[in-house]
């Protein structure tokens, strides 16, 4: 079978690559002729075509020539030496690394090409084959992607089974698929594996918020967070009324605050709303809205909990107090 060919993207033009490293387009093709810093991509038309890599190595580059490195002392040091000079730690770069997405399924490449806007918080890579093929196809040469998206144009038995071994086969984090048409028993066997799965076309502000998902996934890969309670969006646990009656409750010196537990928990629940209900210009708009609205919900979340910790203390003591009363007043009699 002829190797399959993995498309990068996004891919940036020159002028956005100059704005997010700040540095000149002449800039760029000066150290592209002086020093080989070209990009990995060029369209049909000549163009340049910068992938994420290309970027993120560039705005190291640049981050050093700012703090008054010359750029030929460090033109030909790869990444990793880039970021030693820099001093980043280890955990910081894991954390800062954009999430990985493998998007598999030629006539869902096709509809990305078309939608780019929704992959510009991801690097991705695009291979145009199909679901049938691509276990033979991207077994090896592939990083295990934090997500990975599957288009197919019927999802039956056979399907299932061919998604469920691809996962394991490149340890996919997590996995998406989109089809034209599936039977509900397909769908669900896929549920019950923790697969997602939507129509095909898909719709894209679901697609952008499906990948605004994946650094809370990573982040919760790094830490001892549990990824049920990071990500998803959480219910309500308390109702207006328990909340004011939160904030009117006073605490002991030096003692958790109710009022400020709640007046968080309010606050946060309004950014919520006005990240849910504010208008988008595009695509890529959606997904950090959708990104924003993810993390607040999970704070309001939290700080409910927190809050319900803290009212259940005091609640104890009241009872407590109550209970020393009335054995006074026994003793008294």
């Amino acid at each position: 079978m002829q190797a399959t060919r993995l498309e990068p993207r996004p891919l940036y033009a020159i002028g956005t690559v100059a704005r997010l490293t700040g540095l000149k387009p002449d800039t760029l093709r000066v150290w592209e002729r002086r020093y080989g810093l070209r990009p990995s991509h060029r369209s049909a038309t000549g163009r340049r075509q910068y992938t994420q890599a290309d970027l993120e190595h560039l705005q190291l580059l640049a981050t050093l020539v700012n703090s008054g490195v010359r750029i030929g002392e460090v033109a030909a040091c790869g990444r990793r030496t880039l970021e030693i000079m820099l001093g980043r730690a280890d955990g910081a770069q894991a954390c800062d690394r954009k999430p990985r997405v493998l998007v598999i399924g030629t006539e869902l490449c096709e509809w990305l090409d078309e939608h780019q806007g929704c992959l510009s918080h991801v690097d991705a890579i695009l291979a145009r084959v199909s679901l049938a093929e691509s276990a033979e196809a991207l077994s090896e040469g592939v990083e295990p992607p934090d997500l990975m998206v599957v288009g197919c144009s019927r999802l039956g038995p056979e399907q299932v089974r061919q998604v469920e071994a691809l996962a394991g086969l490149l340890a996919a984090g997590r996995t998406l698929v989109a089809c034209a048409t599936a039977n509900d028993r397909s769908l669900e066997s896929l549920r019950l594996r923790g697969v997602g799965t939507t129509a095909f076309p898909p719709d894209p502000g679901f697609l952008a918020f499906e990948l605004a998902r994946v650094p809370a996934e990573m982040a919760a890969r790094q830490g001892s967070v549990h990824l049920g309670d990071l990500v998803g969006t959480k219910p309500r646990q308390m109702s207006m009324q328990e909340l004011v009656a939160a904030a009117a409750a006073r605490s002991e010196q030096g003692e958790p605050s109710p009022a400020r537990l709640a007046e968080l928990v309010n606050g946060l629940a309004g950014f919520e709303q006005d990240m849910a209900a504010g208008a988008v210009g595009d695509w890529s708009d959606a997904a950090v809205r959708a990104c924003a609205y993810t993390y607040a919900g999970q704070a309001r979340w939290l700080m409910e909990k927190a809050l319900q910790v803290v009212l259940s203390g005091e609640a104890a003591r009241c009872a407590e107090g109550r209970e020393t009363e009335e054995a006074g007043l026994d003793h008294a009699a």
